[in-house]
């Protein structure tokens, strides 16, 4: 299966935003890849308020199932939440698990006025009513089909990849 180029998505994402966004917005990735792509479209639009992370891994409610992977990261939201109108940035939304457990933490940091949410690429399979305002490509993947995962370069370059079901990783793909 070939997957479309992460870079296009990411500026199709940034466009997509481009003016949408009212001054004092926060932009908040969630750990790793919604961070990869929260950074750079920071930086392609220009927003004044610094860039939030967070990390949902005691959120989610697979926990029990998933574990703790390695490497969790602290989350830092350098503003304040109340009454603030927040984009949450995920690279890959699939079931909506992770976009719920990130709501239920930000919540935890104070009242926003508004929470939108942008993703690189929609592969579809929601199991909770989630919808992206924004989104850079959407694609159509079986639900028990292999996994997309994003990764990064050295340089900061971004490109997709599957993931089968035994876990190993296919060559990422870049057009």
């Amino acid at each position: 299966m070939l997957l479309p180029d992460a870079e296009s998505l990411l500026e199709q994402l940034a466009e997509r935003m481009r003016g949408a966004l009212p001054p004092g917005t926060g932009l908040v990735g969630i750990h790793t890849g919604g961070v990869w792509v929260a950074e750079r479209l920071h930086r392609a639009l220009g927003l004044d308020v610094p860039l939030g992370t967070l990390d949902v891994a005691f959120y989610r409610d697979d926990f029990h199932k998933r574990g703790l992977k390695s490497g969790v990261q602290s989350s830092r939201l350098p503003f304040d939440v109340a009454e603030r109108d927040i984009v949450l940035v995920d690279d890959i939304l699939y079931t909506g698990r992770t976009t719920r457990a990130a709501l239920n933490l930000l919540f935890d940091y104070g009242r926003p006025g508004r929470v939108r949410l942008a993703a690189l690429l929609d592969r579809g399979g929601r199991q909770l009513p989630v919808c992206p305002q924004f989104v850079g490509g959407v694609i159509d993947m079986p639900a028990q089909g292999p996994m997309i995962v994003l990764h990064r370069s050295d340089e900061g370059r971004l490109s997709l990849a599957l993931e089968g079901a035994a876990g190993t990783a296919a060559d990422p793909v870049s057009r």
